[in-house]
């Protein structure tokens, strides 16, 4: 943890809300004037912080913005994910930012944030808009073992963890649409994007992508997904607190990426099960040019959808574009 993180967290768990100054200086190990001078660049960031000569430093509200001390501060300690976390006010994708700290051997768990991006991008390559300081699009790197057909569990993984995050922090349930979408009232919010780098039995790495659109308005979408896509804030009308969602999401994607690596994924995929508005639809699923129907029944052990045909057959499906039948 860097001196500013020690000092937020400080701040944030001070009993009384205040902590001294004497206090943090022999937390830290560093002066008392060198805490002041931390104090003042982060008040410079946005964050105010109070100074009483009897109470000492309370913090009294935080800036809109994501600042890697703070998010480090706000999520404590994790076994993997987030235990490096990297914000950039500006990137084409956070998605290519991991891809280019995996090639440069950085461990696993890294998390990249970008306040905006100009070429984000959802599955398929389409296209994911990202306006400045309005939503969480961040990148993870993983370096998972599992075999490329289990990769699906990490989509179930960031889905489940995805809807505990806004269900803690903003009251709303949504809802799964597989293979990646989070829905709420029926409209899309977010979005899960896994890009694989692997052998013949063996992954080498994974680049988990997640946008999410928090503070959005109406008019920030484009005309043609007005329609279909929404935000956190438009859903509950009032501005939500991007640092806390985005530190509440890391926790929950940290917590479910245990399970799996403890061998705990099947009571993740029963939560995404009780989490999913496709099972028990009839679907239209599409892959290219091949179009199938059925029925969604459930998961597999590997995380792929089990579609009962309208022939009967049950086929094992990991990924296409999924139509819900009227």
């Amino acid at each position: 943890m860097t001196t500013d993180s020690q000092i937020l967290t400080a701040l944030r768990q001070a009993d009384d809300g205040s902590v001294s100054g004497a206090d943090l200086s022999q937390r830290l190990g560093i002066s008392r004037a060198a805490i002041w001078a931390r104090i003042d660049e982060l008040r410079s960031l946005g964050y105010e912080i109070e100074a009483s000569p009897h109470r000492g430093y309370r913090l009294l509200d935080s800036p809109d913005l994501l600042h890697a001390d703070d998010l480090l501060a706000r999520l404590g300690k994790t076994r993997v994910i987030g235990r490096d976390i990297r914000v950039f006010e500006e990137t084409t994708s956070t998605n290519d930012v991991i891809d280019k700290l995996a090639r440069d051997g950085v461990k696993e768990g890294v998390v990249v944030f970008a306040e905006s991006q100009t070429k984000g991008r959802g599955r398929l390559g389409r296209r994911w808009i990202s306006p400045a300081r309005r939503g969480l699009w961040f990148s993870v790197l993983l370096r998972p073992a599992l075999r490329p057909q289990e990769v699906t569990q990490l989509i179930v993984a960031a889905a489940t963890a995805l809807v505990r995050a806004i269900h803690l922090q903003t009251g709303l349930k949504p809802k799964i649409k597989w293979p990646n979408d989070i829905l709420i009232h029926g409209k899309k919010a977010a979005g899960v994007l896994t890009e694989l780098s692997a052998e013949l039995d063996q992954v080498k790495q994974v680049i988990l992508g997640i946008g999410l659109d928090v503070n959005l308005t109406a008019s920030e979408f484009p005309p043609e997904v007005r329609k279909t896509a929404t935000s956190l804030s438009l859903e509950t009308g009032k501005k939500i607190s991007r640092a806390a969602l985005a530190a509440a999401l890391l926790h929950e994607l940290d917590a479910d990426y245990t399970r799996i690596a403890t061998g705990g994924f099947a009571a993740l995929a029963d939560e995404w099960e009780c989490n999913c508005s496709t099972l028990g639809s009839e679907v239209i699923i599409g892959q290219g040019d091949r179009q199938m129907r059925g029925r969604a029944e459930s998961l597999d052990d590997d995380g792929a959808l089990l579609l009962r045909t309208e022939h009967g057959r049950l086929e094992r499906i990991i990924g296409g574009d999924v139509t819900l039948v009227k």
